[in-house]
């Protein structure tokens, strides 16, 4: 088994690809169910977001996993592999959790310290496991993942080093205007980011908010808490015309904001921030008078040149360190199987010993047979002490499998053994708590 991830990012690939690459929530379903049905795939994890498509993998093969994830991508975006192999870039074990770790906290994200990744991948998280795609060995390292991006926002300052894409993108409005507070803003969607934007424009004290959204009523809840009104994305022309500032960010795979709609605007100032993948906003309508389109690709350039601050360098170090423990765990997990089956075998020569020794001594008395008993265990558990507790020590530093394997060749240990002990393992962390 062994931890594969395969992506494309805003940092291997272009917007247009990525918009071509995008996934609707049904087509990740299948996604994810024909991962594992793939021969050497056994869990798979899809970590969708605005700026990436990236996979996670337990495989059993390394060339198979790669090659069955591209085809996979390949089959469900319609991006022919030919392009896909230009821009995928491909994490295998130790490198792979580095690297999930590092997206977990920020660091791989098109704004430094962002901290929308954690929702997301808790999100792709929940969805595998409620698929059915995510079991003991995936799991358990994106719960890390998760885990490590928390320090890393609560030990440090990293929100400070970056902004987020919504901040970035009404300071880029906000500079067209001499002041926000008799501006007219309306919000096109009502997920997660239009949510964050709408927010943010409230408390940037702009004049006054609409909310548009498919369905009224969750349109409604997100103006009532930026104290605007929601309108029926029927009414998106009129409510455009009359707006100085346009966020949009849906879900939807076509185009939201027509050109045509936008037209309406020409001659005034007009700003929109198109914050969606793939992009909601006509790229026609860049070439309206007076309307300027900014989109995530501009907003990542104006990011680019951003300070790297302290913080990062202290995130890096965090992200490092738990790396290295967890990494250290694994490792000492694999041996553990092999401590078990030894200690076992040893308590198989004890019986059989003390059963023939007890058979030359048919009048033993029991406290005799229990004195007989706890000498030959004792010997026994100060023979094999220093070598288990060593080979655990061992086995936590890069490489430390092979002192498992040489302890199995030494004491002539059944290979299934080993492997029973592993399967037991597994059953009993899977089990919920009581």
């Amino acid at each position: 088994m062994g931890l594969l991830a395969v992506g494309l990012s805003h940092r291997s690939t272009p917007v247009e690809l990525l918009e071509r690459a995008a996934l609707g929530s049904d087509a990740l379903s299948k996604l994810l169910h024909d991962l594992v049905g793939s021969e050497h795939i056994d869990e798979a994890l899809v970590l969708a977001t605005c700026n990436r498509l990236e996979i996670h993998a337990d495989v059993t093969k390394f060339h198979g996993g790669v090659k069955e994830i591209g085809e996979q991508l390949s089959a469900h975006t319609g991006v022919d592999m030919d392009t896909l192999t230009d821009h995928l870039y491909v994490h295998y074990e130790d490198r792979a959790v580095q690297h999930v770790f590092e997206v977990a906290a920020g660091l791989d994200s098109m704004v430094i310290g962002e901290q929308q990744i954690l929702g997301q991948l808790r999100l792709a998280l929940n969805q595998a496991r409620n698929e059915g795609t995510v079991a003991g060995s995936l799991g358990s390292v994106i719960d890390n993942a998760l885990r490590v991006g928390k320090r890393a926002h609560f030990e440090t300052g990293i929100d400070k080093a970056g902004r987020s894409i919504v901040s970035a993108g009404v300071d880029h409005a906000a500079a067209s205007f001499e002041s926000l507070d008799s501006t007219r803003a309306v919000v096109v969607g009502a997920g997660a980011m239009s949510t964050l934007a709408a927010t943010e424009l409230a408390a940037r004290g702009v004049g006054s908010i609409v909310v548009v959204n498919r369905t009224l009523a969750r349109g409604q809840r997100l103006a009532e808490q930026v104290r605007g009104r929601a309108v029926a994305l029927d009414d998106l022309a009129p409510a455009v015309a009359a707006a100085d500032i346009i966020v949009s960010c849906t879900g939807a795979l076509g185009v939201v904001v027509t050109a045509d709609v936008l037209s309406e605007c020409a001659g005034r100032n007009v700003v929109v921030l198109d914050l969606a993948m793939p992009r909601d906003v006509d790229p026609a309508a860049r070439e309206v008078p007076g309307v300027t389109v900014v989109d995530l690709e501009i907003l990542g350039s104006a990011l680019e040149g951003a300070q790297v601050t302290l913080e990062v360098d202290a995130v890096r170090r965090i992200v490092h360190e738990e790396v290295g423990g967890y990494l250290a765990r694994q490792r000492a997990d694999r041996v553990a199987p092999t401590v078990v089956a030894l200690r076992e075998r040893a308590q198989q020569v004890v019986d059989a010993e003390m059963g023939r020794l007890l058979g030359r001594l048919p009048d033993a008395d029991d406290r005799t047979v229990r004195e007989l008993r706890q000498t030959v265990e004792r010997v026994v558990d100060k023979l094999l002490h220093a070598p288990t507790v060593r080979v655990k020590e061992l086995a936590e530093a890069p490489g430390g499998d092979s002192y498992a394997e040489v302890l199995r060749e030494l004491f002539a240990l059944n290979p299934s053994a080993t492997e029973a002990v592993a399967r037991a393992a597994v059953v009993v962390e899977e089990e919920p708590p009581a």
